[in-house]
């Protein structure tokens, strides 16, 4: 989801950019100290997930681990993320500087939404084994709309990208479904050793 610098239009980069910046402000509003350790942690392993890239087409695909951000993090997930790409663009030339905005919210908004629909479904939920599919639901959901934003602003940059945003829908079925997994046994794994830090209370008897 590293759309380069030169591709989109002006209005998007800028519009990108404004809901990114909100965005972050209300993650820095939301985030409390005893929170830092984890966002840096999902910081880091957003950041080291994504540069292991497959080459599909004109398009590549890569872990991205959003979803699982937006579940243990919430709002902080926007400023985990920010830092992640602009670390990613600056070292590894993966995305661009202007577009920083424009993938920000392609990958944030959906972990947003993930975690408050998670945090929805298991509000008085006590199986482990449905809370970690619901883990694993939001997860692959949160990829398919990243996925989607992302094919849509490159179709909208015009037809000569219409192709790669196609490919990259495709592409990215795969890792929606590998997420999802991934989440599930995430969850679970959390769900026995520290369920607190998934669900933010201890997991009823």
């Amino acid at each position: 989801m590293h759309i380069s610098d030169g591709i989109l239009s002006t209005p998007i980069l800028i519009g990108g950019a404004c809901v990114a910046a909100a965005g972050v402000a209300q993650g820095l509003r939301k985030i409390e100290d005893n929170d830092i350790p984890k966002t840096a942690l999902l910081t880091a392993a957003f950041f080291v997930a994504s540069l292991v890239h497959v080459r599909i087409g004109p398009t590549s695909a890569h872990l991205i681990l959003n979803g699982m951000a937006g579940i243990l993090l919430g709002w902080a997930a926007f400023p985990a993320l920010l830092i992640g790409l602009l670390f990613q663009a600056l070292l590894f030339g993966h995305g661009g500087i202007s577009v920083l905005g424009v993938n920000t919210v392609a990958i944030a908004v959906p972990a947003v939404g993930a975690g408050l629909m998670f945090r929805r479904m298991v509000h008085r939920e006590t199986s482990p084994r449905r809370i970690a599919l619901m883990a694993g639901l939001g997860a692959g959901l949160c990829i398919a709309a990243t996925a989607l934003f992302s094919a849509a602003v490159l179709a909208l940059s015009g037809r000569a990208w219409l192709r790669t945003a196609w490919v990259l829908l495709v592409a990215h079925v795969f890792v929606m479904a590998g997420e999802a997994v991934l989440a599930y046994f995430i969850a679970a794994y959390l769900l026995r050793v520290r369920p607190a830090l998934l669900l933010g209370r201890p997991l009823a008897a």
